[in-house]
């Protein structure tokens, strides 16, 4: 039997912003082309946005308000809830 092998983390630095209805507009700035505003139909950006569309290297994912999104090491987007960014990252 193969048993699994333990891996640690290598210490990189990223850039984050976590997702508030206050600074929407600089995290879509800041972000870019690789996410945009999730709305229902019908529904206005600045009063009804429900979160981001993140396009990641695997594919559209969503980040809610609260969430992080980071910017990766190779200039990717990808979101990041909070409990996770808390457990894998500290302030640089």
């Amino acid at each position: 039997m193969t048993l699994a092998t333990k891996y640690r983390k290598r210490p990189i630095e990223i850039e984050a912003m976590q997702l508030t209805r206050q600074n929407i507009s600089d995290v879509l700035a800041w972000a870019d082309s690789a996410a945009e505003a999730w709305l229902g139909p019908g529904r206005d950006i600045l009063q009804d946005v429900d979160g981001l569309s993140i396009f990641t290297l695997e594919g559209e994912m969503f980040a809610d308000f609260g969430d992080y999104v980071i910017k990766g090491v190779n200039g990717e987007f990808y979101p990041c809830k909070p409990d996770i960014f808390a457990k894998t990252y500290d302030p640089a």
